[in-house]
């Protein structure tokens, strides 16, 4: 091994504390990367906490029901592990529960940089998580539920013909006309896709006829939608941005007052520096 990937995979690493911040594990080197393997159920208060190297796109398994994920990391970022019955609706059942339990991070593939995919997905994201990215934000959830929170609009799970329960966890608004979804990227890329996927449980739901998309760059991009369960796409001209906003939300005329998201895809590549 090359002395540089020897020191980038010796300044790798995941621990888990616990409440009061006492260190319950920390990782060893498997394979390409680390992993640590915890014998014990999680507590309320159990953290999370990564350290690489540099601010990059990384291989994340923070459970195995959520499987491995790339994401870009800060130098140090932290998970709060969801333990609580109500801050576990919008996962698997399986997801963080019972023991042991599997995490693995390890660097990207060069190649990662070039692949053209979707980058906002992330199911790694909550409210308290900082330092990882993709980051779903919102300015209404519905009762402030995770199963209607900002983050299930990037989960990568596409199903729409439900609510309130997983799998058919969505970005609820609270009938609020002015909602706001803003996901931020953490560093520059290039899009050139958007795809929205509206919540389907219909006659229950409404939908969106009209949303608007505003990047970072300050422009912004008009959708027009139609009533369908399936993803509506929008090809843009190539654009470097490092956040987009969904918003002006306007609601077809019905009777239902429950317009809703499933997912927010953004495809484009990494803004190679």
């Amino acid at each position: 091994m090359m002395d540089h990937q020897r020191e980038a995979l010796d300044m790798l690493q995941i621990q888990i504390l616990d409440i009061q911040k006492k260190v319950l594990g920390t990782s060893h080197e498997s394979g390409t990367g680390v992993a640590l393997v915890h014998a014990l159920s999680y507590q309320k208060g159990d953290t999370v906490q990564l350290t690489v190297p540099r601010k990059g796109l990384y291989l994340l398994q923070l459970d195995e029901s959520l499987g491995t994920q790339v994401v870009y990391l800060g130098k140090t970022a932290t998970y709060p592990v969801p333990v609580e019955a109500l801050e576990k609706t919008c996962f698997s059942p399986a997801a963080f529960n019972g023991s042991p339990h599997l995490l693995t991070l390890c660097e990207a593939p060069a190649s990662t940089g070039t692949t053209y995919r979707n980058l906002a997905e992330n199911p790694y994201d909550n409210h308290q998580t900082t330092g990882v990215f993709p980051h779903a934000t919102a300015n209404v959830e519905t009762r402030n539920e995770m199963v209607f929170a900002a983050r299930n609009a990037i989960d990568g799970i596409l199903e729409n013909r439900s609510h309130g329960e997983y799998p058919y966890q969505s970005w609820g608004i609270n009938s609020n006309p002015k909602a706001e979804l803003t996901i931020h990227f953490g560093r520059p890329v290039v899009i050139d896709m958007v795809r929205l996927t509206l919540r389907a449980d219909w006659p229950h739901d409404s939908y969106w006829t009209e949303a608007t998309l505003t990047f970072s760059d300050e422009t912004t991009f008009a959708c027009s939608l139609e009533k369908t369960f399936l993803p509506q796409s929008f090809k843009m001209e190539k654009k470097t941005i490092t956040s987009i906003k969904l918003g002006n939300l306007l609601k077809a005329d019905d009777a239902s007052q429950f317009p809703a998201l499933t997912q927010l895809e953004v495809f484009g590549v990494e803004k190679i520096v």
